[in-house]
């Protein structure tokens, strides 16, 4: 019975994870772009990138982190998407499996 309950709350690794990758953030940054109103946490970012279920206000705040971290970014006169909790996380209401990320063109080359 646990292990099914278990099952139903992990979601594996979502598409906030390849994001922050590809934008080259870490969980503190996240937190750090979030401020002190949202209080978001390391842990739940943590959480959030490996697929444990959320609420929709919490969804709502790392996308709303992701945006302001990605903002802080790119050059000042880019206006990047703004991400949606449904291009973050698989199992939320309108999730694309085939959404391409219209901010592709300005994530910082790692060289």
């Amino acid at each position: 019975m646990r292990e099914e309950m278990s099952q139903e709350r992990e979601y594996g690794t979502q598409r906030l994870d390849g994001l922050l990758r590809c934008w080259g953030l870490e969980n503190h940054d996240l937190v750090q772009a979030a401020g002190l109103a949202a209080q978001l946490t390391h842990k739940q970012v943590q959480r959030a990138r490996q697929g444990r279920r959320l609420t929709l206000k919490m969804m709502q705040k790392m996308a709303g982190a992701l945006n302001a971290a990605v903002a802080q970014r790119v050059a000042p006169d880019a206006e990047p998407y703004a991400y949606l909790h449904r291009d973050l996380f698989s199992y939320a209401r309108g999730y694309d499996p085939t959404w391409q990320d219209p901010n592709a063109t300005l994530y910082p080359s790692h060289e």
